[in-house]
């Protein structure tokens, strides 16, 4: 990351920071001079996560909870207000993967699918919206390729996504008369733990492999990639930057199914 402090005295509440593209913004964040809230549900991974931010110069606070409870992300707001009185930025980057075609997905695998990543970004939304509002905040979410173009047997996901994306328009328009500012960046294939720790790819050496074919610049992406985005739409740079869903994917969505 470069050596610059664009977070210097703000405050990011970062969602599914445990692990992956959440736990890269996190750090990146505090080696920024952010003071970043971490929020998961896995508590020794928190703490591990945030042994390295601090490690990063940053002064990390650690809420632990499952995102798709509305309780639980009411509470998450309340604490950031309680020790920061209010929020800069926030990033929602929880989220699943689950396979399945619309005909085989069970019910119940649908709407962890769809809890987890959209109902997820409306209720953490809507619980800071306050605290947001009142620092002229920027909100960032985490979305996909997969939010516009179809994917055999990854109904849930792709729908969910898509979701995100609507949600990120939606709340940009309500948002903006308060100069709160919300975009959504839509990775392609990054190399992170989200397709292996549900068994959603069964060889996934072999899909990275793939992915140098399916991705047109020849290569999967680094959680460092979507994390210096994130930070950059953020940042004031992006001052003029709202309801965007911006692909960084290496091109794979502009390359036809094969």
């Amino acid at each position: 990351m470069p050596d610059r402090k664009r977070f210097a005295g703000k405050v990011v509440l970062v969602t599914g920071g445990s692990s992956g593209i959440g736990r890269a913004c996190a750090l990146a964040l505090a080696s920024e001079g952010a003071t970043v809230a971490l929020a998961g549900r896995r508590r020794a991974r928190l703490d591990e996560t945030s042994a390295n931010v601090r490690k990063a110069g940053g002064q990390p606070v650690v809420l632990e909870g499952d995102v798709r409870d509305e309780a639980t992300c009411a509470a998450w707001a309340r604490a950031c207000e309680e020790s920061f009185g209010g929020l800069d930025g926030l990033v929602n980057a929880a989220g699943v993967i689950g396979n399945g075609a619309i005909d085989a997905t069970p019910a119940t695998e649908w709407d962890r699918v769809m809890d987890s990543n959209a109902r997820s970004v409306y209720l953490v939304t809507r619980a800071t919206a306050e605290l947001l509002k009142k620092k002229k905040g920027s909100v960032v979410n985490l979305s996909s390729v997969a939010s516009n173009r179809p994917y055999a047997g990854l109904a849930a996901y792709c729908v969910s996504k898509a979701a995100v994306d609507m949600i990120t328009r939606c709340s940009a328009l309500d948002f903006a008369p308060h100069g709160v500012r919300v975009n959504a960046v839509n990775p392609g294939v990054v190399v992170t733990e989200l397709h292996t720790v549900t068994s959603a790819v069964a060889d996934y050496p072999a899909f990275l492999e793939r992915g140098k074919a399916t991705h047109p610049l020849g290569r999967v992406g680094s959680v460092e990639e979507i994390a210096a985005l994130v930070l950059f739409l953020l940042s004031d740079e992006a001052g003029w930057i709202t309801g965007a869903c911006m692909p960084i994917d290496g091109g794979r969505a502009l390359s036809s199914a094969r």
